[in-house]
């Protein structure tokens, strides 16, 4: 198996008849997903998600691929081809239009609804074209053929290219359920017919690889929510991605048997499933959908509540409630449904949720204690039984962390893979097939791109890191006053300290210290404001560190007179 190195440099053009795949994100990570393809000079890029940001990224919003490989070929981008609507694979897209409007987005129905309402909220309105599973269309040089997968949203699609360099699968997420709320299953007759023309390079979903067998039906969640439904006495509240279809149905289908009327709560939840109703992806019975507004005219056993924050999202809905910081107040008795899986780097944030409502009285059931949400993604023993079926020429693991990238491996190589054609990559690690062969060829840029607030890109790690240290340790800020042609000090030092837990009397024992070194620096000649700031924040730092055994961020402010 070939894997990168650190030391890649950067790889050279593409040889005349090759393809390039570069993955840009969704490699070492479970997010971000990006993969650009490039055949005789164009591009065609396949999914362009977020990641959402992880504790030690405070303040951060959402986390984006890095576009500076393709920003100066964005006229050479023939399409973004979108295999499925969830946020990690379309929420990066208006970020990318914001810098060439008129790409064309491809992909199902539901999708093209789900990214075009989030597009207007940017004020973008994209080139457009609807595929369907079984339809074929040419994109520049690449040759696109869209197979039918079973996830957890619906309308997912995986996706063949053709180029004279040779077919490659990319499978988006997928599973195959044989026993799908939709009916419609992950399309194995179409693979086959792949695999018989001859698959050169398959990209296949690794998120469940290390999970042995397969992956439960998504029927099976339905009587574990009759339990819950006939055991709550007052209000139930759920919480869900917004754009999971597929268990919203289910909450909805088990609210109208028990005689509950449902609301949604948040904007984006409202949004999605308006859209999925719309357009015939949600089968809601009449009257069983209210305003929130109105549910404090109803008794709370006759409440359900859909919202965001599964995920332990601090601005989302359910954390708001845990936190006491929502319109609508968790009481003794009210049950919380957290139905979804916990995405790696969110079980803290999580947990810290599950605590907050449990404290305010709420039975909250989750997937640790009941069987309220399965994967939308295959397991070892699903992607065992594709890798047969397909008998892919060369394999390159995408969408999952190291270890997940890994156990795919794995499980190519058990089904007859060569050890030699399996592609080990990450983030940026650029692949080129060539006569036949998938093999890496350098490495381009593909690092975090972080959203905080209206400024995309502007945080940096050296900034990241301030703000570890501000909220780790405080800060201590020191204020003098010097002559600006001897140096020698004419106010203060004066030192204030917030958050660093030391009280401001305290400084009085290190005041002299400050002062005896800016006294000899001016006997030395030394008057540059610089490099006195330098020399309070080592003395000061010094005995923070001696005394306190504390590393708080100093900034002194040296003002000349």
């Amino acid at each position: 198996m070939s894997h990168p190195h650190p030391e890649l440099g950067p790889p050279p053009p593409l040889p005349k008849g090759g393809l390039r795949v570069t993955p840009l994100g969704g490699l070492g990570e479970i997010g971000r997903n990006m993969t650009v393809f490039e055949y005789d000079g164009r591009l065609l890029i396949v999914d362009c998600g977020v990641l959402f940001p992880e504790e030690e990224q405070p303040g951060i919003d959402l986390i984006l691929p890095d576009f500076s490989s393709v920003r100066d070929r964005l006229d050479d981008i023939e399409g973004i081809v979108l295999t499925h609507g969830h946020e990690d694979h379309i929420g990066g897209v208006p970020f990318l239009l914001r810098e060439k409007p008129d790409i064309p987005l491809i992909g199902s129905k539901l999708t093209l609804a789900l990214i075009e309402a989030k597009l207007q909220e940017h004020r973008i309105r994209p080139y457009t074209l609807e595929v369907a599973a079984g339809d074929r269309e040419r994109i520049g040089p690449f040759d696109c053929e869209f197979v039918a997968v079973n996830h957890s949203i619906p309308d997912a699609l995986a996706v063949a290219i053709r180029t004279p360099a040779g077919m490659v699968v990319h499978t988006g997420d997928f599973k195959m359920d044989q026993l799908p709320l939709d009916n419609r299953l992950t399309d194995l007759h179409a693979f086959t017919r792949l695999s018989e023309e001859g698959i050169d390079l398959l990209l296949s979903d690794s998120t469940n690889a290390e999970v042995p067998g397969f992956t439960p039906h998504e029927r099976d969640i339905s009587n574990v929510l009759r339990q819950v439904f006939a055991g709550a006495r007052k209000r139930i509240i759920v919480a869900s991605f917004a754009s999971h279809v597929h268990r919203i149905q289910q909450i909805l289908d088990t609210a109208q048997e028990y005689g509950r009327k449902v609301a949604f709560v948040g904007r984006s939840m409202v949004r999605n499933m308006g859209i999925a109703r719309d357009l015939g992806y949600l089968k809601v019975p009449g009257g069983l959908v209210v305003d929130v507004k109105t549910l404090d005219d109803l008794p709370d056993d006759k409440v359900v509540l859909v919202c965001t924050g599964s995920q332990g999202e601090p601005m989302a809905a359910l954390s708001r409630m845990a936190n006491r910081d929502h319109q609508i107040r968790i009481v003794e008795g009210d049950t919380v449904i957290l139905a979804s899986s916990l995405i790696p780097g969110n079980e803290n944030a999580v947990y810290r949720v599950i605590n907050g409502l449990t404290r305010w009285g709420a039975n909250v059931v989750h997937k640790g204690n009941a069987k309220v949400h399965v994967s939308g993604h295959a397991s070892a023993g699903e992607l065992l039984y594709f890798y047969n079926i397909c008998r892919p020429k060369n394999l390159m693991p995408v969408h999952g962390e190291w270890r997940h990238l890994r156990a795919n491996a794995e499980l190519g190589a058990m089904t007859g893979v060569p050890h030699d054609r399996i592609v080990i990559a990450e983030d940026g690690v650029v692949v080129d097939m060539i006569e036949g062969k998938a093999k890496i060829a350098g490495k381009v840029q593909a690092g975090y791109v972080y959203v905080d607030g209206l400024s995309v890109g502007d945080v940096g790690e050296p900034a990241l890191k301030d703000r570890k240290i501000l909220g780790d340790e405080g800060i201590i800020s020191v204020f003098v006053v010097v002559d600006s042609s001897t140096g020698k000090i004419t106010g203060g030092p004066h030192v204030q300290a917030r958050g660093s837990g030391i009280d401001d009397s305290a400084f009085a024992a290190v005041l002299p210290k400050i002062s005896e070194v800016l006294e000899r620096s001016a006997q030395d000649g030394v008057v540059e404001p610089h490099q006195l700031q330098q020399l309070i924040r080592r003395t000061l730092g010094k005995w923070v560190s001696d005394t306190y055994r504390r590393r708080p961020m100093i900034l002194p402010v040296v003002v000349e007179v």
